[in-house]
C-alpha cells in the first residue's frame, strides 16, 4: 500500500493537472467509490480548513443506517502516534529517556532494546500475538500483563539484533505503554484522556472497551463480505476473535475517533500543547540503523522526505473490517484523513485524488 503511494506521489511530481481538474479528481474519485460501495469518512484540509468533507456508506449495514461525518470509527495502528506521545511527554517530563534500556522498565528476556527501538521498530521483537494465539485461553481476555506473561515464559526467538533494521512491531507498542503505566504510576487509559484527548478538546475520541463501544450510538461498525457478497459486521467472522480475547491489551491499537478529532489532533501537533517543537522533530526523524543506513519511521510515523508538498508523515491503520489513513504535509500544513468501515479497494485511490486536490483550491 505504502509503495503504491510512493509511485504515485513521484507521477504527481512529473504531471499535474489544473486546479479545476484537479477538485474535479477528487469529487469524481468519491461519487466513483460512493457507486462501487465504498463506506466512510473523507477529509481534506488545509492550515486547519477544512476544504472537503464528505460521509459515504452505512454505519451499519445490517439495519441499513447511513454513515455521517461525525461517526466514529476504529483507528487500529493510527493509535501508535497517541502511544508515541504519551512516550514524548514522559520524556519531557523528565520520567524516561528515548535512549533508556527496556530493562530499566520491563522484565524480558530480550536485552539491549532501548525505547527508541520499540519507538522506531527496530527492536527485533518477536510477535506477540502469534504466541498468545498459541498458548492463551481464548475464553478469557488478555492485555499487557498477561502478554508480557507469555513473553518471558515461551521466549519466541526475536528477529535480529536491536538496531539491525526496520520490522514493523505491535509487540514494541504493548511495551512502550507498559512502560508509561511504570514510570508514571498511572493507567495508560487514563492518562491518555487527561494528557492529550481532553487538552485538545477530542470528545469523540477514547480507548473504548467492547462494552462501552456498544453505547456509542454513532460507532460505525466494520465489515466485511459474506460468501454471498454481502457486508456483514466483521466480528461474526472468526478472524476478529482477536479483538475480543486481546481486547485489554494497550499501546498498539484501540483508539478510536472521527476525523474532526483528527483534524484537531494534526493541528494540535503544529503546536506546543503537547510537546516542543524539538521533541516534534525528533518524531519525525529518519533512524540511523547499525550498518549506517537510514528508516524511514519516526516515533509512530512513516516518513516521507520527499513529496508534491515537501516532508510528508502518514500512517495506516487496518482491523477487521476497517482500513484506516492520516496524511500529512508538514511543510504546507495540509492535511488528508479517509476513515473505511468495509475494508474497501478504493481507499488508496481516494487518497491519489486528495492528494492531487490539495494543489489549489
Amino acid at each position: 500500500m505504502n509503495r503504491f503511494l510512493a509511485l504515485f506521489l513521484l507521477a504527481f511530481i512529473l504531471i499535474q493537472p489544473s486546479v479545476f481538474a484537479q477538485q474535479k479528481i477528487l469529487k469524481e474519485a468519491i461519487d466513483r467509490a460512493q457507486t462501487e460501495g465504498f463506506s466512510g469518512v473523507v477529509l481534506v484540509a488545509e492550515d486547519g480548513k477544512i476544504l472537503l468533507e464528505d460521509a459515504m456508506g452505512m454505519r451499519t449495514y445490517e439495519n441499513r443506517v447511513l454513515l455521517h461525518e461525525s461517526d466514529i470509527f476504529e483507528l487500529a495502528s493510527l493509535s501508535k502516534q497517541f502511544t508515541a506521545m504519551m512516550v514524548m511527554i514522559c520524556k519531557e517530563k523528565g520520567l524516561l529517556s528515548f535512549d533508556d534500556q527496556l530493562s530499566k522498565y520491563i522484565e524480558t528476556p530480550y536485552p539491549g532494546i532501548t525505547i527508541r527501538n520499540l519507538l522506531t521498530h527496530t527492536s527485533g521483537l518477536p510477535d506477540y500475538q502469534a504466541v498468545m494465539n498459541q498458548h492463551w485461553d481464548k475464553s478469557k481476555v488478555a492485555g499487557n500483563p498477561e502478554i508480557l506473561e507469555y513473553l518471558r515464559k515461551y521466549k519466541p526467538a526475536k528477529s535480529f539484533e536491536p538496531g539491525d533494521k526496520y520490522e514493523y512491531s505491535n509487540t514494541g507498542y504493548v511495551l512502550l505503554a507498559s512502560i508509561v503505566e511504570k514510570a508514571t504510576g498511572e493507567d495508560f487509559v487514563e492518562l491518555m484522556r487527561e494528557w492529550i484527548f481532553k487538552p485538545l478538546a477530542m470528545k469523540n475520541t477514547d480507548i473504548r472497551s467492547l462494552e462501552e463501544k456498544a453505547k456509542v450510538k454513532n460507532f460505525a461498525a466494520g465489515h466485511i463480505k459474506d460468501g454471498n457478497g454481502n457486508y456483514v459486521n466483521a466480528n461474526t467472522f472468526q478472524s476478529s476473535d482477536y479483538t475480543i480475547w486481546l481486547g485489554n491489551r494497550k499501546g498498539p491499537g484501540r483508539v478510536s475517533s472521527n476525523a474532526e478529532d483528527l483534524l484537531k489532533w494534526d493541528q494540535a501537533l503544529y503546536t506546543e500543547k503537547l510537546v516542543s517543537k524539538k521533541t516534534m522533530e525528533e518524531a519525525y526523524s529518519a533512524f540511523k540503523l547499525n550498518d549506517g543506513t537510514r528508516s524511514y519511521y519516526g516515533f509512530g510515523w512513516e516518513i516521507k522526505p520527499q513529496s508534491p508538498f515537501g516532508k510528508m508523515v502518514m500512517h495506516t491503520g487496518g482491523n477487521p473490517g476497517y482500513s484506516t489513513i492520516i496524511v500529512r504535509y508538514l511543510e504546507e500544513n495540509k492535511t488528508i484523513i479517509i476513515l473505511n468501515n468495509n475494508a474497501h479497494p478504493d481507499m488508496m485511490r481516494l487518497v491519489e485524488a486528495a492528494t492531487l486536490s490539495l494543489g489549489k483550491w
